[in-house]
């Protein structure tokens, strides 16, 4: 369990990345959704240890992650959004590199987990392929693999399938699904849809703040009966969000059908739609805009 308490950041420039946040982590796979901004980032590089917390206490059972560094990071696991790679390196040298900086210092264990975490993220057949030649999907898949070296308990993975492809994301959350067997995985991005398919709990954070926490599903019947939908011009949006919160808009046959949130039907021509975890997610968001920009 990873639990995290009271936990605050202000960097120099007077932003306030973190602001009390709390939170209970089990083993599993979890998520953390939120726009970019909204403090995510801020939050991994701090549980990763590489950046100080102003306020707060975060513990991995009875491990103090803000105090004994270097002990969280020889069980940490951490994939950023952005990482540098050798591209001249083939990926089974490179990765065997980490390895020995992990401290697997023992020549056939580190042969062997190296292999191991190769086929496991289906980069042996081109391990001896320059990272240069990767595409997006198959660099993601070999930070996992670099970041699972150790096999570590506690793994962070920040933004991991922006930008890949359908095939590759798929591939790539079904082995973040397999992972999150036997860890604290915690899952930072903006799409709704990665936490759908993959988190047995989430959080919602805007402004360094946790805005709403729980269980996907638990968090989803809170808007039974309280979303609805409704073919509309583009010039009723700003009248609709005077009666109800308008929750998002798509195209659908060249129409736009909006979705609002509200206690009772808001205005004839409108239908009851089942919630869905993006309604949640952009719930909490319009909520709470109002009184953060006050």
């Amino acid at each position: 369990m990873l639990t995290i308490e009271n936990l605050s950041k202000t960097y120099a420039n007077g932003v306030h990345a973190l602001r009390g946040v709390n939170l209970s982590i089990p083993r599993g796979l979890f998520g953390l959704l939120g726009p970019n901004g909204a403090g995510k980032s801020s939050l991994m590089r701090t549980l990763a240890t590489l950046q100080e917390a102003d306020t707060g206490r975060v513990m991995l059972d009875d491990l103090d992650v803000l105090v004994n560094k270097k002990a969280v990071r020889r069980i940490l696991g951490y994939l950023p959004q952005d990482f540098g790679l050798y591209p001249r390196i083939d990926a089974e040298t490179l990765l065997d590199h980490f390895a020995t900086l992990k401290g697997i210092d023992h020549t056939k264990e580190r042969q062997e987990s190296v292999e191991s975490l190769l086929r496991m993220t289906n980069l042996w057949d081109v391990r001896k392929q320059r990272l240069g030649t990767f595409s997006g999907g198959m660099r993601q898949r070999f930070g996992i693999a670099q970041a699972l070296l150790g096999q570590p308990e506690l793994i962070i993975v920040d933004e991991p399938t922006t930008g890949l492809d359908p095939e590759e994301r798929r591939r790539f959350l079904n082995l973040l699904a397999r992972i999150g067997e036997q860890a604290v995985v915690i899952l930072s991005t903006h799409l709704v849809a990665d936490v759908r398919e993959l988190c047995g709990a989430m959080a919602v954070i805007q402004k360094g703040q946790v805005l709403a926490k729980g269980k996907p599903s638990e968090l989803v019947s809170q808007l039974e009966g309280k979303v609805w939908r409704k073919q509309v011009d583009d010039g009723d949006l700003e009248r609709l969000s005077l009666d109800a919160t308008l929750l998002s808009t798509h195209l659908n046959g060249g129409r736009t059908i909006a979705r609002v949130q509200s206690e009772v039907c808001p205005s004839p021509g409108f239908s009851p739609a089942a919630p869905d975890l993006e309604d949640v997610y952009f719930s909490v968001l319009r909520t709470v805009e109002p009184a953060m920009a006050a």
